[in-house]
């Protein structure tokens, strides 16, 4: 499936299971996809814009924005633009947002 033909249904029935994200050649980290939120669109747009919280078990240090790819065992790899969203209990929220 092509990047640009991904929606929120695409990801929603992975809510709270595993993947990966490959930060580098040499670094992929287990992660979880922790939320799929429906965004308002603004224009016209073939499809609704979207976000998805990914959570790694980083607890002191994170990866800068930037374009990574998610690693899913079904939907396969996606190279998806990623920003870091801040730690929490658990480890370190990076956030995709799809428009």
């Amino acid at each position: 499936m092509e990047l640009q033909e991904l929606t929120h249904q695409d990801f929603k029935g992975y809510l709270n299971q595993n993947l990966k994200i490959k930060f580098s050649e040499d670094v992929t980290l287990p992660a979880e996809l922790v939320e799929v939120v429906k965004l308002k669109g603004y224009t016209p747009l073939e499809r609704e814009p979207f976000l998805l919280t990914f959570r790694t078990q980083q607890q002191n240090e994170y990866y800068q924005q930037g374009t990574f790819v998610v690693e899913h065992p079904i939907l396969g790899e996606i190279p998806m633009f990623l920003g870091p969203m801040g730690f929490d209990n658990i480890g370190m929220k990076y956030e995709a947002v799809f428009s």
